[in-house]
């Protein structure tokens, strides 16, 4: 799915992109979590936990599927974010069966 000299996400970027667009300093996530830690994310030094997820993207105002899918994106035009969806939502009906 990816190519082996890429990353497989970029969390870094996603967060950084969405907190911006929100038009919000990394001080803004002072509640959940200090500047330093939103700056070491931002700088690839660490990577978050799943509820760190949760609680970022709830400052930022996104679902956490959101910040996760921007980070595995190439592109986020409306025909690659359609064609990813799409095919989450067949894997996930797979599950059903």
């Amino acid at each position: 799915m990816s190519n082996a000299t890429e990353p497989r996400n970029n969390f870094a970027a996603a967060l950084r992109t969405i907190r911006k667009s929100k038009g919000l300093s990394q001080e803004a996530f002072g509640l959940i979590s200090s500047r330093t830690y939103v700056s070491t994310l931002e700088r690839k030094i660490q990577s978050p936990t799943l509820n760190k997820v949760d609680d970022l993207a709830e400052v930022m105002g996104v679902h956490p599927l959101t910040l996760l899918a921007v980070s595995y994106l190439r592109k986020t035009d409306a025909s690659t974010v359609d064609k990813v969806l799409a095919m989450v939502a067949v894997q996930i009906s797979e599950l059903e069966k």
